[in-house]
């Protein structure tokens, strides 16, 4: 999982200190993290529209993602929001005809359904703690642990997830901290202890880390 460098405008209000923290505390992250000054992670758009781009791009890649995503946006909304409504509105044949397989289509319209009907306490999150969120996020069909904690990291901004399902931040660790061998989930959960409360933040670093050139 990567995202674009983005400006800080608008970085979260723990970012600076999460940074002052990491660099104490991980010997690693003191040298990775004055390498992308000006750069934190921000929040993207609004939750539903998050989540409903999340089913859209899986097992595809980015570019594909977001060509799909354009055509969706655009069948659903004509280019304006894309909300639960408008995807109700549609059927499955017709979100399928928009280019997204039968159970993504299908997906969506769960997705859709739980806004829709006030099945996910989205009013409530911003009291919940992060597992809770997930219990939630992940009743709906076509959303797995990964896709909700990408979604605590980058729509709700929460400071300390580790998502060990992401292949980015094992790989980062492994060349970072393993000179490149193989890493566990345990292994990875190990080092991320230095990185508490700001595991978000950590896993960020990692992700912008994979694209220096290698050092061994």
């Amino acid at each position: 999982m990567t995202q674009p460098d983005l400006p800080a405008e608008g970085k979260p209000d723990y970012w600076d200190e999460a940074c002052r923290h990491l660099v104490k505390k991980d010997r690693i992250l003191r040298r990775i993290i004055p390498r992308y000054p000006g750069m934190s992670l921000q929040s993207r758009g609004d939750a539903f529209e998050t989540l409903a781009r999340s089913i859209v791009g899986q097992q595809i890649s980015t570019k594909a993602a977001a060509a799909v995503w354009a055509r969706v946006a655009q069948g659903v909304a004509a280019g304006a929001a894309v909300t639960p409504s408008a995807v109700l509105a549609l059927q499955t044949d017709a979100l399928r005809a928009l280019g997204l397989s039968q159970r993504k289509a299908e997906y969506l319209r769960d997705l859709a359904h739980h806004f829709d009907q006030g099945l996910l306490n989205v009013q409530d999150w911003p009291q919940l703690e992060d597992e809770a969120i997930i219990a939630q996020l992940v009743a709906v069909r076509g959303i797995g642990r990964w896709t909700a904690e990408m979604f605590l990291m980058f729509h709700m901004l929460r400071p300390n997830v580790l998502p060990l399902d992401d292949a980015g931040l094992i790989q980062g660790i492994s060349r970072n901290y393993f000179s490149g061998e193989p890493v566990t989930r345990s292994d990875a959960r190990e080092v991320a202890q230095a990185w508490k409360p700001y595991r978000t933040v950590a896993t960020w670093y990692m992700w912008r880390s994979l694209a220096e050139p290698q050092a061994y």
